[in-house]
């Protein structure tokens, strides 16, 4: 048994806050009392708890809340673990206060097949979060023919994505969405289109200036993010617009929220809520990522997308690569950055402390969102509910270093943040512990 004693408990999902008392066993929350009300022995008695034997986290001063879920990352297993794998990628999450993260399935062999996806689900079990896995929406994400679809999903897939490859042929995107909605599962879109890109990765405009080539404008996001959404509307699948980076985006998602379409979702990274082309002007390839950052006004529609509900969730995009590969020319270098460890730190730093959100709305992008729309038992403090938790110290410096993913390309190496994760909780077990004072 587990007891989270004098935490201030934030639920999403249900609006409780207050300092509690939380006791946790076999993987469950089995009571939530007022804080204070079990300090003894003989109290606890009272209310069926041996406080004698257990385990006890006394959470004075820190937040605890649901542990956060990120739909949208990559793990690189199998095929290229030289970057990340399962295991250190899940030690990354924990450390970053994520019970739970959904894989992307671009890897080598790429999810299109249950074997692949029962050995990705199986290598996840074995970690200290839960794992889940997206498979790929056509085979080999050649964008040509749908993957068993209906028996990927018997066996367990979470979503359907081609993530990291936009899909073109807009029949096959229908018919996937079809199936999607028979099967109730979320279908995710890398929205770029290729023919308007020269070299992806950086905004056209001033950063494809300063580095002379030709970049990635952002009429290649909006235009194939119209044809989705329409899609969705035609065929009322449930489908994510992933990483969102321009502002004309975000108002299609808007729109079509607004006029009733409430399976258009979106999803926003930190990089895109607090960097703009700028940075890839400082920091080189550590800042380059599909689709790239933009401008700023890209960056406050992002904000505002994220205030009024329009972007309901906050994902990571986990990128990781080697150190060899992020330091090639800007046009040889892969996109992505790693973001486990600091996306918390950035939401608090950028988006609670600047007045955009409060601590409860950017819990909810981070938790609540992302576990209603990927249907998830998940993102929420409650009896009987799953022992995920975190408890954060909200006002601690984080400065971001010294990382668990194999991986360290990212510009925020050295940044100086607030909020620091000071114990992940998965299944009523810890599966990170921040020991520094």
């Amino acid at each position: 048994m587990l007891w989270i004693k004098n935490g201030y408990v934030i639920d999403p999902k249900s609006g409780m806050e207050g300092k509690k008392d939380i006791l946790i066993e076999n993987g469950r929350i089995v009571k939530i009392t007022e804080s204070g009300s079990t300090e003894n022995a003989g109290a606890a008695s009272e209310q069926g708890i041996d406080a004698e034997n257990m385990q006890v986290i006394n959470a004075e001063g820190l937040i605890v809340a649901p542990g956060l879920i990120d739909v949208h990352v990559h793990f690189r297993e199998p095929g290229f673990t030289y970057k990340e794998d399962i295991q250190t990628g899940a030690r990354a999450a924990a450390k970053g206060g994520f019970t739970t993260v959904v894989l992307m399935a671009n890897t080598k062999p790429s999810v299109d097949n249950v074997q692949t996806l029962e050995e990705v689900l199986e290598k996840g079990r074995q970690t200290a979060i839960n794992v889940f896995s997206c498979v790929n929406v056509t085979k080999g994400m050649k964008g040509q023919e749908l993957a068993p679809l209906e028996e990927l999903s018997a066996a367990g897939a979470a979503g359907f994505t081609d993530d990291g490859v936009p899909i073109l042929n807009e029949e096959i995107v229908r018919e996937a969405m079809k199936l999607a909605a028979k099967l109730g599962k979320p279908i995710s879109f890398h929205e770029e289109d290729p023919k308007y890109i020269e070299n992806n990765g950086i905004n056209r405009g001033k950063a494809s200036e300063y580095y002379g080539i030709g970049g990635s404008p952002r009429e290649a996001e909006y235009t194939l993010s119209a044809r989705d959404v329409e899609l969705a509307k035609e065929t009322g699948a449930d489908i994510d617009v992933q990483h969102i980076s321009t502002k004309e985006a975000v108002e299609l998602v808007r729109k079509a929220r607004q006029a009733g379409y409430l399976n258009v979702h979106a999803e926003a990274t930190p990089h895109h809520f607090t960097l703009t082309e700028e940075a890839v002007i400082k920091y080189g390839t550590n800042a380059k990522m599909n689709p790239p950052l933009r401008e700023e006004a890209d960056r406050l529609a992002i904000i505002q997308g994220l205030q009024d509900g329009t972007i309901e969730m906050i994902a990571t995009d986990h990128a990781p690569h080697s150190k060899e590969e992020k330091e090639k020319p800007i046009t040889q270098a892969p996109s992505g950055i790693i973001g486990l460890e600091t996306s918390l730190a950035l939401g608090i730093t950028e988006l609670v402390d600047k007045g955009y959100l409060s601590m409860r709305e950017l819990l909810e992008r981070m938790s609540t969102g992302p576990a209603r729309i990927y249907h998830l038992d998940a993102g929420y403090v409650a009896e009987g509910g799953p022992a995920d938790l975190i408890l954060i110290d909200k006002d601690a410096e984080m400065i971001p270093g010294n990382y668990a993913s194999k991986a360290s390309n990212t510009p925020f190496t050295g940044w100086k943040l607030k909020g620091r994760v000071k114990a992940t909780i998965c299944g009523g077990r810890i599966a990170y512990q921040d020991e520094r004072a």
